[in-house]
């Protein structure tokens, strides 16, 4: 009854030189992850991609995978327009039950709550 999971992804992977070492992002990335070698960024790398596996996964055994995507991406509209708590999931139950996952959308919904709440 365990989910086990397992990912190869043949690619080069380095913190010497590079990106890592010249762009203020890239540089920044690599200090927050806390990773000292390429070994080491190489397993955060697969981690993610187990990760994005795993909620696929999910997506398909529980409501579908468009339903879920659809419900994720959303809820990131939402957020994006400056949703916050509650009214990401307002705003994003609303965009999906429209059909109309859009920004523009997801504003007008969110400053329709938020009049309603003032």
């Amino acid at each position: 009854g365990d989910l086990v999971g397992t990912i190869e992804l043949p690619m080069a992977v380095g913190l010497v030189g590079g990106a890592t070492a010249v762009h203020p992002t890239a540089k920044a990335c690599v200090k927050l992850l806390g990773v000292k070698s390429a070994q080491e960024l190489a397993e955060v790398i697969a981690s993610v991609g187990l990760a994005q596996n795993f909620a696929a996964l999910r997506a398909l055994a529980t409501e579908g995978i468009q339903r879920g995507h659809m419900g994720l991406h959303a809820r990131n509209i939402a957020a994006t327009v400056g949703a916050v708590g509650d009214e990401i999931d307002r705003v994003a139950e609303a965009l999906v039950k429209e059909g109309k996952v859009r920004m523009d959308r997801a504003k007008e919904i969110l400053d329709d709550i938020r009049r309603r709440n003032t």
